[in-house]
């Protein structure tokens, strides 16, 4: 699923909102999540999941084409662990979560 058919979804589950409202909603909620993150803070949504930010430390890599020793910065990463209920519906032994 893209946005854009994330946005239809929730507008054709929500009549009484406009799709131009939900829009704005799904991107508040995005740029929200993307800004706590860049801040360092960590964002948990129960029974979904855990959004933080992983820092790799910096390290020496390999060219794989040329097999040449190439520095690598450090970096930081967005990192998601799944929550409990989620993980449930989705192994759900009798396929209900899919």
């Amino acid at each position: 699923m893209v946005k854009s058919e994330l946005i239809a979804r929730l507008a054709e589950l929500n009549p009484h909102l406009y799709q131009r409202d939900v829009a704005r909603i799904v991107d508040t909620i995005f740029d929200e999540i993307s800004t706590a993150l860049a801040r360092g803070d960590r964002v948990e949504l129960r029974g979904f999941g855990t959004f933080s930010v992983k820092q790799r430390q910096p390290r020496t890599a390999r060219n794989p084409r040329t097999g040449q020793a190439v520095f690598v910065e450090e970096k930081h990463i967005p990192f998601f662990k799944i929550g409990k209920d989620l993980r449930r519906r989705l192994n759900d032994s009798n396929g209900a979560g899919r």
